[in-house]
C-alpha cells in the first residue's frame, strides 16, 4: 500500500473538523492505527484514512476494516459501507481491543491500483481516550492441509527453518480471558512437521502470556518474543544472526500441561470468588506444589539463555548497613566463547520455623552483568530490609521475624547456589 499523496509506502491519516477541513495529518506505516490519550480524538468530527492498494494477482481479494464508530468505507470511489460499528454494552476493554470487523470481496486486476478510503468518527465508550482501528486485506490461502504441505516442502528445501507461531489480539487481550493455554489449532502440528523435514528448526513463540509447548525439548532453539511490535522482523534477524544476544529473562512460569498448573478457584461460586492462594501465586505456587511432590514447570521463573555460558559462585553477605540493607556478593564468570550479559538473581528463604505464612523462597534482588569471554566479575546485589519483613496486623507495620533467613543466587528460581545464612540485625526488625 502507498500514500496517495507521496507515492511512498504508508497510509495517510487526516483529522477533519466539523467543516470537513483537515487540521492535522500524518502517515502511518501500516494499517494498524492506535490513539491513546490523543486530544485530536475529541477535536475531530471525523478521521479519514486513505491509501492506494496494488494487488499482486488477478482475482478475488478481501478488503475490510475493524473499529468502533460511524464508518464510511469506499474503494475507487464506490461506497461499500456506511454504518455504525458497535457491539452494544460489551466489556469496555474488549470493545476497544477487539472491535467488530467488516470484510468485502472484490474482483481486482494484478498491477492495477485502487484507492481505498475509510472515514470514521471513533466511538469512545464511557469517554475512554483510546481508539484502535485496522484497515487492510485478508489473504486468501488454500486449504489448511495444502498450506501445511507447502510449508513442509519449503522447510525441506531450506538450510534453516524458522517457524513463527503464537497468539493474536483476537485470542488474548486485557479485556477477556483465554479458554486454553494451547496454541491455536494446527500450530503444534506445523512445528513437528517442519522439524521432521529439517532438524535445523528455530521456533519463535510470539505471545503475551504462557502457552503449552509439547515440542519444547525437541527443538534446537526456541525464542519467546512477547509481541515486540513493528520492529519485530529486524529485531528477530539481529538475534538469529548473532548481532544481538537474546538476553531476556522470563517473568512468568510456563507449564507443560494444564493438569500441572497450580490453580485454585477461577470462577465465582454463589457470587463469591475466594482468593484462597494468599501469597502463593505465580512461581511461589509452583514452588509450594513442588515441595509437596508436584510437577515442575516447563520453564521456571527467571529462566533465559544467551549465546554464552556462566558460572556463579557461592554468595557472601558482605555488609549490613545501618538501615538494615544487606549486600550480597558472588563471583560470576563468563565461561563461553563470546561476550554476553546475564541476570544474577537472589532469592530469600526461611531457615527456621516461621509463625507467618511464607513462600518456599522469594525473589529479593538481582543484578545485570556484562562480561567478555573468560572474564570474572564480582556482582553486588542489595537486599532491602522489606524483603525480610512481613506485615504485622498487631503492630500495624512491617517487621522482621526473629530467626534465620538464608539467601541463594543463581540463574533462575530453580537453578540456585547452596544457601548462605544472613545475620540478624536490629534495623531489620
Amino acid at each position: 500500500v502507498t500514500d496517495p499523496v507521496t507515492g511512498h509506502r504508508g497510509l495517510r491519516v487526516r483529522y477533519l473538523d466539523t467543516g470537513g477541513a483537515a487540521f492535522d495529518e500524518e502517515v502511518f506505516p501500516t494499517g494498524q492505527f492506535g490513539w491513546v490519550g490523543d486530544n485530536r480524538l475529541a477535536r475531530a468530527a471525523a478521521i479519514e484514512v486513505s491509501t492506494r492498494y496494488t494487488p499482486d494477482t488477478t482475482g478475488r481479494h478481501r478488503l475490510g476494516f475493524a473499529g468502533l464508530g460511524h464508518v464510511v468505507f469506499s474503494v475507487d470511489g464506490r461506497q461499500l459501507c456506511a454504518s455504525e460499528q458497535s457491539t452494544g454494552d460489551g466489556d469496555l476493554v474488549e470493545l476497544i481491543m477487539r472491535p467488530p470487523m467488516r470484510v468485502f470481496d472484490l474482483e481486482l486486476e494484478a498491477g492495477r491500483a485502487v484507492d481505498v478510503t475509510l472515514k470514521f468518527h471513533p466511538e469512545l465508550p464511557g469517554g475512554f481516550p483510546i481508539a484502535l482501528f485496522t484497515l487492510g486485506t485478508e489473504e486468501l490461502y488454500g486449504a489448511p492441509a495444502d498450506e501445511l504441505d507447502r510449508a513442509v516442502k519449503l522447510a525441506a528445501d531450506s538450510d534453516l527453518a524458522i517457524v513463527v507461531v503464537g497468539t493474536t489480539e483476537i485470542i488474548e487481550s486485557e479485556g477477556f480471558d483465554r479458554q486454553t493455554l494451547a496454541l491455536p489449532t494446527g500450530q503444534d502440528e506445523l512445528i513437528l512437521r517442519v522439524l521432521a523435514a529439517n532438524p535445523r528448526t528455530v521456533v519463535v513463540v510470539n505471545s503475551g502470556a504462557p502457552v503449552f509447548m509439547p515440542w519444547l525439548n525437541q527443538i534446537p532453539a526456541v525464542l519467546l518474543t512477547w509481541f515486540p511490535g513493528q520492529e519485530f522482523g529486524a529485531a528477530l534477524a539481529d538475534v538469529l544472526t548473532g548481532a544481538r544476544e537474546p538476553g531476556g529473562r522470563i517473568p512468568t512460569t510456563w507449564p507443560s500441561a494444564q493438569s500441572d498448573v497450580p490453580v485454585w478457584q477461577t470462577e465465582p461460586a454463589d457470587g463469591r470468588l475466594d482468593y484462597a492462594e494468599g501469597i502463593h501465586v505465580g512461581y511461589r505456587a509452583w514452588l509450594r506444589q513442588a515441595a509437596h511432590g508436584g510437577p515442575d514447570p516447563a520453564i521456571p521463573f527467571g529462566h533465559g539463555l544467551g549465546y554464552t555460558t556462566w558460572n556463579i559462585g557461592t554468595p557472601h553477605v558482605t555488609e549490613v548497613a545501618d538501615d538494615g540493607t544487606i549486600r550480597v556478593s558472588a563471583e560470576i564468570t563468563n565461561t563461553g566463547p563470546r561476550a554476553g550479559k546475564h541476570v544474577v538473581q537472589a532469592y530469600l528463604s526461611r531457615a527456621t520455623p516461621s509463625t507467618v505464612d511464607r513462600p518456599v523462597r522469594w525473589l529479593a534482588g538481582y543484578a545485570l552483568v556484562h562480561a567478555e569471554p573468560g572474564q570474572k566479575i564480582t556482582v553486588d546485589i542489595p537486599i532491602e530490609p522489606r524483603s525480610l519483613q512481613h506485615w504485622s496486623t498487631t503492630h500495624k507495620q512491617w517487621i522482621r521475624e526473629p530467626g534465620i533467613f538464608e539467601i541463594q543466587v543463581g540463574s533462575n528460581v530453580a537453578d540456585l547456589s547452596d544457601p548462605t545464612e544472613i545475620p540478624d540485625h536490629p534495623a531489620n526488625r
